[in-house]
């Protein structure tokens, strides 16, 4: 068996999209385990270097054409941009367990988990998206979110302020309001698959938010202030809101950290 860090190097540098899919479901195994092989027998190589396949063709966000979900091909294309950010989330899982070393256990565990959840919601995306006659890499999709990843690829706070508690959190303020667009429209598989979504990546931003305090004590840094000074040195522009208070609480947020952020969005 793979050691955590080799398995992860294969899947972030010599991985199909296929074997992105399949290594990281197998990687279910590692997590039965009593405990993990945490043995550092692979460098660190750069983020840059990391590996996507050839498809979908990657454009910038504001090139990225306009979709409703009005017309099959609205549908398609909403889910297809949603694929895509799962699958891109698969790589930023196992980049956190590449990248960070000599962490606790139980650090790698909660990532490993997030990494086979993201690959499950991927693969009912791609499904899903196979019946309005069209697959993962048929449109483009923007290359915003793995940005992130490279700019804060040295520093772990920023990894975690920027990555769960700003880019995936979004996901907790806007996929309410989309469940409901599809139960207006009678679109039951459609609102199955996007609760079962809300509900995993509220624990991915939990889990972000646990980990994130956690090294700001263990660093005697002050969480909320060193939140916003990483959100302001690392986020270009202001967060988007509205915000969910309700569900950004549950997955780990002060009530001054949403303050902050209305705020900052005022």
């Amino acid at each position: 068996m793979d050691t955590l860090f080799s398995l992860a190097e294969s899947i972030l540098y010599r991985s199909t999209r296929e074997q992105v899919i399949d290594r990281t479901r197998a990687a279910q195994q590692l997590l039965d385990q009593v405990a993990l092989d945490l043995t550092s027998d692979c460098s660190i190589r750069s983020v840059t270097e990391v590996c996507f396949p050839t498809r979908p063709v990657l454009l910038p966000p504001r090139d990225m054409p306009k979709r409703g979900l009005n017309s099959p091909e609205g549908k398609a294309a909403f889910f297809h941009a949603l694929a895509h950010i799962e699958f891109v989330a698969i790589y930023l899982a196992w980049d956190i367990i590449y990248r960070f070393r000599s962490l606790p256990e139980a650090f790698y565990r909660n990532w490993l988990k997030v990494a086979i959840e993201e690959a499950e919601h991927f693969q009912m995306l791609r499904h899903h998206l196979r019946q309005f006659g069209v697959d993962y890499g048929d449109l483009p999709a923007h290359r915003g979110l793995w940005n992130h990843a490279i700019d804060s690829a040295d520093d772990l706070l920023a990894r975690l302020a920027i990555v769960p508690r700003c880019m995936e959190a979004r996901g907790l303020d806007v996929t309410p309001a989309m469940i409901e667009k599809f139960q207006n429209i009678g679109d039951n598989t459609s609102v199955e698959i996007l609760s079962k979504i809300l509900q995993d990546e509220i624990g991915h931003v939990k889990t972000g938010s646990f980990w994130f305090k956690f090294f700001c004590t263990q660093q005697q840094k002050d969480f909320e202030q060193t939140y916003r000074q990483l959100l302001n040195d690392y986020y270009t522009g202001k967060p988007k809101g509205p915000f969910n208070r309700k569900m950004r609480i549950i997955a780990g947020f002060t009530p001054d950290e949403i303050d902050w952020l209305e705020q900052l969005h005022e």
